[in-house]
């Protein structure tokens, strides 16, 4: 749609890099300003989300080239390539990563791991929100062919050379799908942080929607990423029937614990 924001003396401002940025400062500052409201250390916290971004990107990427590992393998010059580098590469990669950093940050720094990592759910929701029309302004994550109404076309050569949208084709618009869906999470998930819950309920009833989300959206999307145990089911959407599993089965035994403490 508008891979790029202008254009000077052949220099290019892309249109993906600045919403990422724009992403990235409002999602710490929403994390920032839900701590100081919950009586966490907010600059330890923001320190946090800092750390939790980069790994994200280096995630995001090494599941991106793990995933298409025999293509790498067969070109190992493609890891330096221009497409790679300007690749935003795959979210679960980059969620998980970020999940693992902000494990070992939080215990090395002493923060309360559930509290803290429901205070950065709203902001990861929302910067999510804002970097999915990142990916539709340069074309990437495009969806499948559709009739649909509020299908959209790709016309610009360059997305096609940035990130291989096909040109001249109605397709869904899956990258707003997403980021609507998100920004929907991120209200519902800002609003009950402020009530009383347990530790641990918004992020992972951030976890549960937007891996619902991912996983409807995925069988509009094209192309669709390689599935390793065959049958309908991709990559991306096994990891959210995963990750849906593990907080449930997360909640389940926590409200067990909570009925025999109760008891006792």
């Amino acid at each position: 749609m508008l891979p790029y924001i202008f254009t000077i003396f052949g220099f290019h401002i892309p249109t993906y890099g600045l919403l990422v940025a724009l992403a990235f400062l409002a999602g710490l500052a929403v994390s920032g300003k839900l701590a100081r409201r919950q009586g966490l250390d907010s600059e330890v916290v923001l320190n946090l989300g800092i750390y939790c971004a980069m790994a994200g990107i280096a995630g995001a990427k090494l599941l991106m080239i793990l995933i298409d590992f025999k293509e790498y393998a067969r070109d190992p010059s493609l890891l330096f390539s221009l497409s790679t580098l300007q690749a935003a590469g795959i979210f679960y990669g980059g969620l998980l990563a970020a999940l693992v950093t902000a494990y070992f940050y939080m215990r090395h720094k002493g923060l309360p791991m559930l509290a803290t990592a429901d205070v950065l759910a709203p902001g990861v929701a929302l910067g999510h929100s804002i970097g999915r029309l990142g990916c539709f302004a340069a074309g990437c994550c495009w969806g499948a062919p559709s009739s649909l109404p509020w299908a959209v076309m790709f016309t610009k050569p360059e997305a096609h050379d940035l990130v291989g949208v096909p040109l001249g084709v109605h397709l869904h618009p899956t990258q707003l799908y997403e980021a609507i869906a998100e920004a929907i999470i991120f209200v519902i998930l800002y609003r009950l942080i402020g009530k009383p819950h347990r530790p641990g309920t918004i992020i992972g009833l951030y976890l549960v929607l937007y891996s619902t989300v991912r996983f409807f959206d995925d069988f509009l999307r094209d192309p669709q990423q390689p599935n390793p145990f065959g049958g309908p089911f991709n990559n991306a959407q096994w990891i959210s029937l995963g990750l849906i599993a593990l907080v449930v089965g997360f909640w389940v035994k926590s409200r067990r614990r909570a009925r025999v403490l109760a008891h006792t």
